[in-house]
């Protein structure tokens, strides 16, 4: 048997892709695999923010495409970067086990801490607005393109630090770049961040199963859900982090609303019974902003 595995075509994305891959392998030996990488409308839009261009749809539509049509079998997507909202005919079929959740901080080549007359570089919302709370006062600004575009934006002067997640810097060996980390209670991380997800056709979706990690499932099924429960997405910040002890779930939830108040809360309880600790701590939330 042959899958073709479909990937955005930035370094990261392979190398993403080339993880599930090696992992495939070791769970199906008999599996033949070839990737198929290509360039979708968000990575070709790079002058724009993303909720100004379609939000996170962007860099999923040529992929969901390439699925319906047969030609490929398989995607591969940083569970952080898929929508709420996902087709039923494309269900995810596994989440892998969790790399870092943790935001970090890159500074320029040769600094030591933050230079007081260039901004902070993130293009995410979230971000924006937690870091407005953490650094009073510095400008925070936008940057687009993949993570070596912006970290030569970073060394050749235009931002004075860049904000990404940990995860994807330490996937592209590049963890000897980061200054410090923050702690989830600084910055909540996006649902689903340090995992990846793999998504297909539903006649594919047992034979995938064999990847999935349970414990990153039941977090990222959570994280998901109370971003689905609030309709959140690039242009309205949302953020969901969960952990597991034992078999209970604790998941934080945060977001903000019409009128940029935020909102933030946790829920525990029964780690199968994330989805509903999602929504009921989603519906707090609300009527806390009425």
């Amino acid at each position: 048997m042959k899958l073709r595995v479909g990937s955005r075509g930035s370094h990261l994305a392979v190398i993403q892709s080339e993880l599930v891959m090696d992992a495939l392998k070791r769970a199906r030996p008999e599996v033949e695999l070839e990737l198929v990488t290509m360039k979708t409308t968000g990575d070709r839009i790079l002058d724009r923010p993303l909720d100004q261009v379609g939000g996170k749809g962007l860099f999923v539509k040529e992929l969901d495409a390439a699925l319906r049509e047969g030609r490929v079998d398989l995607t591969v997507h940083s569970c952080k970067d898929l929508p709420a909202d996902l087709p039923e005919e494309l269900p995810i079929a596994a989440f892998l086990r969790r790399e870092d959740p943790r935001d970090a901080l890159v500074l320029p080549a040769g600094e030591r801490g933050i230079p007081a007359d260039r901004p902070i570089g993130s293009a995410s919302p979230r971000r924006q607005r937690l870091l407005r709370e953490l650094f009073p006062g510095r400008e925070v600004k936008s940057v687009r393109g993949n993570v070596l575009t912006r970290l030569r934006k970073l060394d050749e002067g235009e931002y004075g630090a860049l904000v990404r997640a940990a995860a994807g810097l330490k996937r592209l060996g590049l963890a000897h770049r980061i200054s410090r980390y923050f702690a989830p209670e600084e910055l909540l991380p996006a649902a689903g961040q340090g995992i990846l997800a793999v998504q297909c056709r539903q006649e594919t979706r047992e034979l995938l199963s064999c990847l999935s990690d349970r414990e990153a499932a039941l977090c990222a099924q959570a994280e998901r859900a109370f971003v689905g429960a609030l309709g959140g997405g690039c242009s309205s910040p949302t953020a969901a982090y969960a952990v597991i002890q034992g078999e209970t779930l604790t998941l934080t939830g945060m977001y903000i609303d019409g009128v940029q108040r935020m909102h933030r809360g946790s829920v525990s309880g029964s780690a199968p019974e994330g989805i509903s600790l999602a929504g009921a701590l989603a519906e707090r939330l609300k009527e806390g902003g009425k």
